[in-house]
């Protein structure tokens, strides 16, 4: 019977979900010994039995906490995983770094006056203050409201319009893309008002500036993140409402007349030392190669940073425990690395590419995404490499991760070593939710499931595994 194009790829799945196709046997045998193999099928197991990651984010979440750069928590976080990976034998460096700091302060946002308000009241607004702002001053300000949907809204309103106004980029997150499994880019096509709208709207004589969250959230939570001042333009204050709050806003507008009494007292103090955490399970015939497992440790300061980013880092740290603990040795160096100040400055990762010794970084691996359940892994890289990835793939399928998706590059912090030409790699996840809580008062260990970060877990061990165990280098 001839197959329609539907239940041949029906066929397809069944096939690879079972394990490498019968024609593809010889070609993994090139890539990887049995015992390779075997070895990955123990880790898989291990690691989705094991619960040493979700005790490791329960640690940094709820005993640790939120985990801004500069603050006392996350030097403290810096203290703990290297002391953890000591404990497991490994050599542990910690790179030093100049980092960032600032302080969020005191955010109050009221509605002073809007159409049919009763005497002698406000409206409270949900808001925060975004990452980097500059204060408006203890006592705030008060201006007008100008609602705008995008850059070019606000630039046909002209300077006239808009000076000495508080400007609203009312710019809505896509639920609906999100909802299709394109939460990273409904998410994209919103920061970009959160990055560079202070700056656009003081150019046009603006006094402040609230951005509505970059997220899914309808539950009356702030979505902080960081913003950045364009040189030469002056700096305004900057920061983000609610969903519901925008809404609201928008509406009055709408109706008439609406101002805002708006007080913001961040401080950005003096740069400070923090660390990369570095942590290395040595090789066994190739000690010089090196395969990064890692998060950034570093969180915002609303929620405690569960899912943004103590499970990366848990989950890393849990590679070379489950290693360990089954006595396996890989061929090539497998290193973890805790980056600091992934969220406001990019510091950790830049530092570590630019200190690498890139030749010898055989591939890296980073989980920035959450712990959903993951459908397979990213690779960023060249697509001659996927032959040799399959039969990794094919380890991870009893689990549902047997996918491949082939982007430009993988993972944030690690993005930094795929511009420099190293393989890099992430857990596949289904991140439709991630949005509703990244960056909120909301990102809190509750919200990790431990079966999935156990999944999550399993993907990162075997990739790593994997890819340590190669018998021939990755095309690049």
């Amino acid at each position: 019977m001839k197959l329609n194009k539907l239940s041949a790829a029906i066929l397809l799945v069944i096939t690879f979900a079972a394990g490498l196709p019968a024609q593809d046997v010889a070609i993994a045998q090139k890539f990887y010994s049995d015992s390779a193999v075997a070895d990955m099928e123990q880790l898989r197991d291990a690691a989705l039995r094991s619960t040493y990651a979700y005790d490791q984010t329960a640690y940094l979440t709820n005993n640790i906490g939120p985990r801004l750069t500069g603050s006392p928590q996350a030097a403290r976080a810096v203290e703990y995983v290297a002391d953890q990976m000591r404990k497991l034998g490994l050599e542990v460096t910690l790179q030093e770094l100049k980092v960032p700091h600032w302080v969020r302060g005191e955010e109050r946002g009221e509605l002073v006056r809007f159409e049919g308000m009763a005497p002698n009241t406000v409206q409270k607004i949900a808001l925060t203050a975004l990452g980097g702002s500059v204060s408006t001053g203890e006592d705030g300000l008060t201006a007008e409201v100008v609602v705008v949907r995008d850059y070019d809204e606000l630039n046909a309103l002209g300077r006239e319009k808009v000076e000495g106004k508080i400007v609203l980029f009312n710019v809505k997150f896509d639920s609906r893309l999100a909802d299709a499994g394109e939460s990273g880019g409904a998410y994209g096509q919103v920061t970009r008002y959160r990055g560079g709208g202070a700056s656009a709207a003081a150019k046009l004589g603006a006094k402040g500036v609230l951005v509505r969250s970059a997220g899914g959230s309808q539950n009356r939570l702030a979505h902080t993140g960081g913003m950045r001042y364009q040189d030469g333009i002056e700096k305004i204050p900057a920061a983000a409402v609610s969903y519901e709050d925008a809404e609201l806003i928008a509406y009055l507008v709408s109706k008439g007349n609406v101002s805002m009494h708006l007080t913001l007292t961040p401080q950005t103090l003096p740069d400070t030392t923090s660390y990369n955490v570095i942590a290395d399970l040595k090789g066994s015939e190739f000690p010089e190669q090196v395969v990064v497992v890692s998060g950034h440790l570093d969180s915002w300061d609303l929620g405690t940073g569960a899912l943004d980013d103590a499970v990366g880092v848990a989950t890393a740290m849990q590679v070379p425990y489950l290693i360990k603990k089954l006595g396996l040795k890989p061929k090539r160096t497998i290193r973890v690395v805790a980056f600091m100040n992934e969220e406001n400055g990019f510091v950790g990762a830049t530092t570590y590419a630019d200190k690498a010794d890139i030749p010898n970084e055989f591939a890296a691996i980073e989980s920035d995404l959450g712990a959903d359940h993951p459908i397979g892994f990213v690779f960023g890289g060249n697509k001659d490499a996927l032959p040799m990835l399959r039969p990794i793939s094919a380890v991870l399928a009893p689990q549902g991760a047997s996918l491949i998706d082939v982007r430009e590059s993988a993972g944030s912090d690690i993005s930094t070593l795929s511009a420099k030409g190293v393989p890099t790699f992430e857990p596949w996840y289904d991140a439709r939710r991630y949005f509703n809580y990244h960056h909120t008062a909301a990102d809190t260990l509750d919200k990790v499931r431990p079966e999935w970060l156990a999944e999550n877990g399993s993907v990162m061990a075997v990739l790593a595994y994997g890819l340590a165990s190669l018998e021939t280098p990755l095309p690049r």
